[in-house]
């Protein structure tokens, strides 16, 4: 590790390389870009920016790594690898926690909380290296013997988000190197710093080089690495938009995709729910992170019996949230992740008061102290909100709630489920029927009742409709990077008519 081992009280700008091949270099173009601290506004590191030929070198290296002495390795022997990799990540969760709220701005203690689970991961996907297993298919053919063995998909070009940079690049590596595959990450522009500093782990692992490869630069280096003849499958985390376009390049080669993406995700609460229970998940559901995640429980649907209740129970809440220094204790909620970010909020929120609704609270940039110099903006809470406005229908990614009220459970459903996204839900209700028939019925690929925002690494992690294809965690998540290869063997010793299918 370099000495990023704590959150700097002042601006260090640090120069740093990628990793390819097993090599700290630069990049071929000889450009660079800047990381910048969105709690200052001030830069603090300085990164290459790669271009297609740095791609194409990282993208060989793991071809080369594939074909040699990763693809060699037992499964057992891989697994270990994987475990050890979780263990030197646990020695040095604190500062890698530390390096990502210093580039993207979110709680220090989420960000290191979030960090210290990760190893769980590598633990759990290295037992699971070697127990993907084959089948052996019933005979139905005299003197013919079938059997199926899983192999890796091969090298896997992984594009990562700003959000939450190490757990997601860890959502698509661990279940990768569990099956054999190797890698190519490109992690966001805008955090791109713990990704590097995390690869330094690879080689003291022991893993080879040229298994895991990152490539640093913008979306030009993401398309390249997508569109790349030598991927094999390509491993998403985005917005839908960008995300379609991955797919797109992704099938100019008919490469495979996992694509997880955005959300408008409903918090669905019922007038028996406990609505301080209740209130607490929507603030967690929304405030946490500063919006700032792909399951963000960002419409709140209530049923209108107890909706002025449960609005006035999270305002009360959201108007004492601590803005402040992400690494300092006493914050509840860090600054928004980059200016252009800032600017995408401040226009939704401007966007809702010209389609009829009501900001109930928050709604500003704070104007001075220390927040004046960050990417600050208030919880927000949007009431009036109509399902069919673009504050109901779009994912802005920020602190905004939009608050939808219902009269039934049918309403509720016909709400929850009116928006291209399928990502998550949350149900709020003492009544256990009603929240397995909810649950049942509400088109999303993750559910939470009577709670909100948690995960686990064996538990699949996805959406439906414009939401993703595919699954990351748990078991789901190896045969996501591995082929399905049938063998048949004949054990007959006579010959057969060469004119009939066998």
């Amino acid at each position: 590790m370099t000495d990023l081992d704590t959150a700097p009280a002042t601006v260090r700008t640090r120069e740093l390389q990628m990793l390819i091949g097993g090599e700290w270099v630069d990049s071929r173009t000889g450009d660079r870009f800047d990381s910048v601290d969105p709690y200052t506004g001030t830069t603090w590191a300085s990164v290459p920016s790669a271009g297609p030929d740095d791609v194409d070198r990282a993208v060989r290296a793991a071809r080369s790594a594939l074909d040699g002495p990763w693809g060699a390795l037992t499964a057992t022997a891989r697994g270990r690898l994987v475990r050890r990799l979780g263990e030197l990540l646990a020695r040095h969760a604190d500062e890698l926690g530390a390096v990502e709220t210093t580039d993207n701005g979110k709680l220090l203690r989420e960000m290191v909380g979030q960090v210290r689970s990760l190893p769980d991961w590598y633990d759990y996907y290295g037992g699971l290296a070697d127990k993907i297993e084959g089948t052996t298919p019933p005979d139905t053919k005299p003197s013919i013997f079938a059997y199926t063995r899983p192999e890796p998909v091969g090298v896997v070009g992984a594009i990562a988000p700003w959000n939450s940079p190490l757990l997601i690049t860890t959502l698509k590596l661990a279940p990768a190197l569990a099956a054999g595959c190797t890698f190519v990450v490109k992690p966001s522009e805008h955090t791109p710093v713990s990704t590097l500093e995390f690869a330094r782990l690879v080689d003291e692992a022991g893993i080879p080089p040229g298994v895991v490869n990152v490539v640093t630069g913008d979306g030009v280096t993401g398309r390249a690495l997508a569109a790349h003849p030598g991927v094999d499958k390509v491993a998403f985390t985005g917005s839908s938009t960008n995300g379609v376009n991955v797919m797109k390049s992704a099938a100019e080669h008919v490469a495979r995709v996992t694509l997880e993406l955005g959300g408008k995700s409903p918090n669905v609460v019922f007038a028996d729910a406990d609505l301080a229970a209740a209130a607490n998940g929507v603030i967690a559901g929304v405030f946490a992170a500063t919006g700032q995640s792909c399951n963000s429980g960002s419409r709140l649907l209530v049923e209108r019996s107890v909706h002025d209740e449960l609005v006035a129970r999270v305002a009360e809440r959201a108007r004492t949230i601590r803005m402040g220094d992400p690494r300092a204790d006493s914050t509840e909620m860090g600054p928004i992740a980059f200016a252009q970010q800032l600017d995408k909020v401040l226009h939704y929120v401007d966007l809702a008061s010209t389609e009829g609704a009501t900001v109930h609270c928050g709604g500003r940039r704070p104007g001075d102290g220390e927040l004046a110099g960050g990417y600050f903006y208030e919880p927000t809470i949007l009431t009036g909100v109509r399902n069919d406005m673009q504050v109901a229908q779009e994912e802005i990614f920020g602190p905004v709630l939009s608050v939808i009220p219902f009269d039934s459970e049918d309403e509720a459903l016909r709400i929850a489920n009116d928006t291209r996204y399928g990502l998550a839900a949350g149900i709020w209700t003492d009544d256990v029927r009603r929240a397995h028939r909810v649950a049942h019925r509400v088109k999303a690929g993750m559910v939470w009742i009577n709670c909100y925002r948690t995960i686990s690494y064996n538990v699949p992690i996805g959406g439906f409709k414009h939401s993703g294809i595919g699954r990351e965690g748990g078991i789901d998540a190896v045969r996501e990077y591995t082929e399905t290869k049938a063998v048949w063997v004949n054990m007959s010793d006579q010959t057969r008519d060469p004119f009939v299918v066998g």
